[in-house]
Formats: structure tokens, sequence, C-alpha cells
């Protein structure tokens, strides 16, 4: 049996504003920070240790991560940052508030934009001070890799490839692995490792800074999964 360990990043700024954030960098609020350390602590209750991490590269995640490390003495271990790990790229919402979109366009409209795995936000231009092509971190992507907008679906499209190409290998070799990305990009992985339908999907719920540990069999297949509390 394998155990892996995924966490949602701590509460960031945009959070408490009930922003739509995707690649905007936000930062993690104070209870952010305080989330994490108490997911550090948690883990270290338990005897966790790792031998790996990825992350995305938003400060968000990679701070989430670095705190929970720091709690476990384990500031030591490979990290590997990767885009593909991102938050869903919310498109034209990016920075809008929540409530005030829903006031706008419905909330039906806005759940679907949120949680639907096939609906698009509405997107931007590669004019827009928001397109990520305009940001040092994605000089090397393509202009195919840049998105304008993003469904759940196509987030799990970019999400998947590093996890069957760099996290699984790790874990075959025996790796024990911690994965602190964002609500959509796991929600994308579980949906591929429990094999979720899009039903099962819209109504799936991440809170933050909670480790999820994942019991995997040798062909790693779910065995069972279950927050830490």
């Amino acid at each position: 049996m394998q155990k892996i360990v995924l966490i949602r990043h701590g509460e960031s700024v945009w959070n408490v504003e009930n922003r739509f954030t995707g690649w905007t960098d936000a930062d993690l609020s104070a209870e952010g920070c305080r989330q994490a350390k108490r997911a550090g602590q948690l883990l270290k209750k338990y005897d966790y240790n790792f031998d790996a991490g990825f992350c995305s590269v938003l400060k968000r995640s990679i701070k989430t991560l670095h705190i929970v490390l720091e709690e476990l003495d384990h500031l030591w271990i490979p990290v590997q940052k990767s885009w593909r790990l991102n938050e869903r790229f919310y498109g034209a919402l990016q920075g809008l508030n929540k409530a005030e979109t829903i006031s706008k366009y419905g909330e039906a409209q806005v759940q679907k934009w949120r949680r639907d795995p096939n609906e698009d936000p509405p997107p931007i231009t590669r004019d827009d001070e928001l397109y990520p092509g305009h940001d040092l971190r994605y000089k090397d992507l393509t202009e195919r890799e840049l998105p304008l907008t993003e469904n759940l679906r196509q987030t799990m499209d970019r999400v998947l490839p590093f996890w069957n190409e760099v996290i699984v290998p790790e874990i075959r070799k025996g790796q024990k692995v911690i994965i602190c990305a964002h609500g959509n990009s796991l929600r994308a992985l579980i949906k591929y490792i429990d094999n979720l339908n899009d039903e099962e999907v819209t109504q799936l719920e991440i809170p933050t800074a909670v480790p999820w540990v994942y019991e995997l069999d040798e062909g790693l297949n779910r065995i069972r999964h279950y927050y830490l509390a």
C-alpha cells in the first residue's frame, strides 16, 4: 500500500474578498498561514513524512507547502513546481467578486461556470493584462498551452500528464508524496483517481489546508481516502 497526501492551499486574500482567483497570484491571508501551520502540525501528529513535494507556481500553493514542510522539519526534501498544478484559469471572471457576478449573471449560470466540467467562463483576449503570456513564469509555454479561459475538463487535461509522467513514477519508486495545489486542480485529480462522474465532481467540496490522504494499492487504485482530523 502507498499513501499520498493532497492538500489545497490555505485561505488566500482573494478567498477572503470572495473573488474569482484563477491564475492571479493572490497571497495567503494571515488565517491561510495559520491553516497551513495547523495542517503541518496535524501531519506531524500522525507521524507523516515525505520524500518529495509538488505544488503549482502560484505563491499561495508554494507558501502553504513551505509552511507544512517547515512544521515537519522537511524543508530539505525536493519540491517540484509546475504550472500544470495551477488553479483553473477563470478567464474574464478573474478578479470579480462572486456575489456581484451572481447578481449580474444569475446563480445558475455562475454555478455552471464554477462546477460544470464542460462550461467555459467568458474568455479574455491576448492583449488583456490578465493573459498569462505576459508573466515571466510562463515564458516557456506555447500559445496553445496559455489559456484564455478553462473549464474543469481542460484543467484535467493539463493536470493528468503531470500526474502520470512526473508524480506517478515517484510513487512507483516508493517515494512518499505530498501535493499542494488548488481547489480545481485537485478536483480534476480526484475526479480521475476516484473515477467520478460529472455530477459527483460538481458536488465535490475541498476545504482549504486540510490534508486529504489516499491509500493506493500496487496498481495505484484507491483503497480508501479520508481527511486527517
